[in-house]
This record gives C-alpha cells, sequence and structure tokens, in this order.
C-alpha cells in the first residue's frame, strides 16, 4: 500500500500564492504523481500531473501559466506551485500516485480511476 502525504494548503487571497507538497512512501510504483481537486459538489478534477521517470508534465487548461508542477525523485516528493490564484481553485486538493507508464496517451493522467493511490487531501481556499 502506497502512502501519500500532503501538505502545503491554507487561505490566501486572490493572486497569491501556495505550494503544495506530497511525499510517496514508494517511489517505484509511482511512475505518475498527480494533484487533482474537488469543491463541494463538484466532481475531481485533474490538476496537473508528473511522469517522475522523464520529469515531463500535464496540466489542465484552467491552471496552465498558473500552477507548475514539479518533482524531487531523490526525495519521492512531488510539488505544486500555485500562483494567481483565483476565487475558482477553491477546493480540496488530492495527491495521487500510479504505476501505469502509459497516462500521458488521450489525457490518461486526468482520470481518477487511473491512480492506485491517494493523499487525505489539504484544503486550499482563496478568498478575499
Amino acid at each position: 500500500q502506497v502512502q501519500l502525504v500532503e501538505s502545503g494548503g491554507g487561505s490566501v487571497q486572490p493572486g497569491g500564492s501556495l505550494t503544495l507538497s506530497c511525499v510517496t512512501s514508494d517511489i517505484i510504483s509511482s511512475n505518475f504523481m498527480a494533484w487533482f481537486r474537488q469543491a463541494p459538489g463538484k466532481e475531481r478534477e485533474g490538476v496537473a500531473a508528473i511522469a517522475i521517470r522523464w520529469d515531463t508534465t500535464y496540466y489542465a487548461d484552467s491552471v496552465k501559466g498558473r500552477f507548475t508542477i514539479s518533482r524531487d525523485a531523490a526525495k519521492a516528493t512531488a510539488f505544486l506551485q500555485m500562483n494567481s490564484l483565483k476565487p475558482e481553485d477553491s477546493a480540496m486538493y488530492y495527491c495521487a500516485a500510479a504505476e501505469d507508464q502509459t497516462l500521458w496517451y488521450q489525457n490518461g493522467w486526468s482520470v481518477p480511476g487511473r491512480y492506485h493511490s491517494w493523499g487525505q487531501g489539504t484544503q486550499v481556499t482563496v478568498s478575499s
């Protein structure tokens, strides 16, 4: 059982920044690491993902140019740097890990069912 531990959520004003971190207990089984978010009454949506081995990244259109996903393979950690935050970015953010190396194909990275492990979630609130 892979364990994911998230940190870094909080409350910020619109235009502010936050950085989320996610540590995986098993980097070998975490070829893809991703961030999803879920607001009350809405479906869980993929925000960004990174292929750990190749350092290639994928983003939802709604966050391109504002969010950056990165990883430190030696520390088995993925990061999500969030800039220019908007009220509509408010949600519970979840880290997820997948072993499947084909998630790049046809936006598979954004499908929650493709991931075998999830973190407990960290709340991000953007409000003035």
